[in-house]
């Protein structure tokens, strides 16, 4: 009885291992893979955007790395895959892996309130009511103080949208800046205004991750600039990758364009400071939820340290356990959006009831940039995919991004 038992057992063990490892076996398909060309292609022949940039990594390998379009608004240069973007909200995953390293390095716990390290964050309000014509508004106190997990998982109650985003009194650029601005002041700014919800309450999507930039200054001495390039910029051999472009490097930007429906055409964006800010202006605003400029190459090297489970060519930053617990769901049973995704620490979680993953396993995490560019990081597959394009506003970017993965995916089969 035992033996048979035993047998059961075993039998049972090698069919699910042999199911698990049936997507691992995976490979890409030339043939299937040159779709993924005919529809970035058709894209920026269609005017829905100028120029894009994919690159695939499978098992440590790139399988695709290719341009399309063209870098600059006249449409004299060929875009090449070495383009430099504005990669905005994708800023936030490298923020949260320097907040984590100083994590592991026990500087604080993630329990910790915020007001700690940032005391305008001390006695934070909840919005109870306001008036959309004059401004005016009622608090209540928040129910306990905002916890440095709070905001790694944008449940704090900071929201981009906020009722009152109009009043000049909370106001700062959540995106760039061209004036003489630093993190401090504009974090301290921040803080005044009322949280929409009670600490931990829901997610809700905003600069929380600008706070936490503001974090990694205060415990660690330095710029925010100056930590990403000596602990996580040098270390990777990430040479493209900056909040402001050395000007040998600043003809490489491509150019911002905007279309902002389907029926309008595409044009150069006329917004000075989203157009400009990497390579003009005053250059001291350090913002760790969306101030970066990159290239695929180099930010590829950000996603392989979460695949890798915190190393990446013999340099490790952070240690698996840390990886791990930043790819769990920590927003409970809210979800991200109508998604119906999750999110951990500085990453959304595709879940098996997702409503964006399309085929991407359950457990695969991702984010973009509101530039319109995407990550995907799926740890069955070992597999890293990315798109960028550099177009805000623009009215299509979940279907862009979105068909890119389905055709990535399409091409990852079995070959006979």
């Amino acid at each position: 009885m035992l033996t048979r038992l035993y047998l059961s057992s075993l039998l049972a063990f090698f069919f699910l291992a042999a199911e698990a490892q049936s997507h691992t076996d995976l490979e890409f398909s030339p043939e299937r893979l040159s779709r993924v060309d005919s529809f970035l292609q058709s894209w920026v022949d269609e005017g829905n955007i100028p120029h894009a940039v994919s690159m695939i990594i499978h098992r440590g390998e790139t399988v695709h790395n290719k341009a399309y379009g063209w870098a600059d608004a006249e449409k004299q240069n060929p875009l090449t895959t070495d383009a430099i973007f504005r990669i905005a909200s994708q800023t936030k995953l490298v923020t949260s892996i320097a907040v984590m390293m100083l994590y592991e390095q026990g500087h604080f716990l993630l329990e910790d309130p915020i007001s700690k390290y940032i005391p305008a964050f001390a006695n934070p309000k909840v919005l109870e009511s306001y008036d959309s014509a004059t401004l005016e508004y009622k608090t209540t106190p928040a129910n306990r103080e905002v916890m440095i997990r709070d905001l790694l998982t944008h449940t704090a109650g900071i929201p981009y949208e906020h009722p009152l985003w109009a009043r000049t009194d909370f106001e700062i650029p959540f995106l760039a800046s061209l004036e003489n601005m630093v993190l401090e002041d504009a974090i301290n700014q921040l803080a005044n205004r009322p949280l929409v919800h009670q600490p931990g309450e829901y997610f809700s999507y905003g600069p929380n991750t600008d706070i936490l930039g503001r974090l990694v200054e205060v415990v660690s001495g330095q710029s925010l600039a100056e930590y990403f390039q000596e602990h996580i910029f040098t270390p990777l051999g990430m040479n493209d990758t900056y909040f402001y472009l050395p000007p040998e490097k600043a003809d490489r930007l491509v150019t911002l364009f905007k279309k902002e429906s389907a029926n309008a055409s595409l044009e150069v964006s006329t917004e000075e400071t989203y157009q400009n800010f990497p390579r003009s202006g005053e250059q001291t605003y350090y913002l760790g939820g969306a101030g970066l400029v990159s290239t695929a190459a180099d930010y590829a090297k950000v996603c392989q340290i979460i695949l890798n489970k915190g190393v990446y060519n013999n340099v490790r930053l952070l240690s698996p356990l840390t990886v791990e617990l930043m790819a769990r769901n920590h927003i409970g049973d809210s979800e991200v959006w109508d998604r119906r995704d999750k999110f951990g620490y500085g990453l959304m979680v595709i879940t098996e009831n997702s409503h964006y993953g399309d085929q991407a396993p359950v457990g695969s995490v991702k984010w973009g940039g509101a530039y319109c560019s995407e990550y995907t990081i799926d740890f069955e597959n070992d597999l890293v995919m990315q798109v960028y394009t550099n177009v805000m506003p623009i009215h299509n970017y979940s279907e862009f991004v979105r068909k890119y993965r389905v055709l990535v995916y399409q091409a990852l089969v079995n070959e006979e």
